[in-house]
């Protein structure tokens, strides 16, 4: 197998913990204010809009916004759900956005991420605008070479774009790159494209009783439990 020249890697649960770090910085505030409700239910709700909200721009219903928008838009309609958009003003609003920025790395990325760029160039391919994961690098130490994904193609994942014109930005071919992710459909879509694959497990990304991405459900290039295990290839 040729040796891969790059790296990209999805971002929300394959390299950070985005329901730990939401659920974190939202309890923040409902302790500040007083308000009975609980962070981790709270993460799940405003994480299950943001496929349905991506889908409208996939679709061509409209057009490319950055996720930072979308984020917000869904905040807004979270709130409202719970009866609590009164309880936040707006600079409250758009403090609480930002725990997008502040989410923590799984255990084993600083130190595997670091490892695989002595040999070769790492990104992300994420749904996050170039903001967000520039924020989010400084936020968690993550040590990318650039930043790839949505913002590059103005298009998400799993739009063929999203992996292809993030490929094209390096100046590579797909069989040359290494797509990253703990959710096998994410794999799927840039296996199609020519990239190869790795799965990695995050068995808690959805918290304890998660029941999709337990295990690998395609023939992916590489099945590992660490990120540093990929610095060997």
């Amino acid at each position: 197998m040729i040796k891969p020249k790059a790296f990209m890697f999805d971002v929300f649960g394959t390299i950070v913990d985005w329901r730990e770090g939401v659920a974190t910085v939202a309890k923040r505030f409902f302790n500040q204010k007083n308000i009975k409700q609980n962070p981790y239910a709270f993460a799940d709700s405003w994480r299950a809009k943001y496929q349905p909200a991506m889908q409208r721009i996939r679709s061509g219903n409209r057009g490319f916004v950055a996720l930072d928008t979308l984020h917000r838009e869904n905040l807004n309609l979270v709130l409202a759900e719970l009866d609590l958009s009164d309880e936040f003003n707006e600079q409250e609003k758009q403090s609480l956005n930002r725990a997008w920025e502040q989410l923590p790395p799984w255990t084993d990325c600083v130190a595997g991420l670091t490892a695989i760029k002595q040999n070769a160039i790492i990104a992300p391919c994420s749904n996050g605008s170039i903001a967000l994961m520039t924020r989010l690098a400084r936020f968690g130490n993550l040590p990318w070479d650039c930043i790839l994904g949505a913002e590059i193609a103005q298009t998400y994942k799993p739009n063929p774009d999203a992996y292809l014109k993030s490929v094209a930005a390096l100046g590579l071919s797909p069989h040359e790159i290494v797509m990253v992710a703990a959710h096998n459909d994410d794999l799927v879509a840039a296996s199609n494209c020519g990239l190869k694959t790795a799965f990695i497990p995050r068995q808690k990304e959805h918290g304890e009783d998660q029941t999709i991405d337990l295990e690998p459900t395609g023939d992916w290039d590489y099945i590992i439990k660490t990120i540093n295990e990929l610095s060997t290839l």
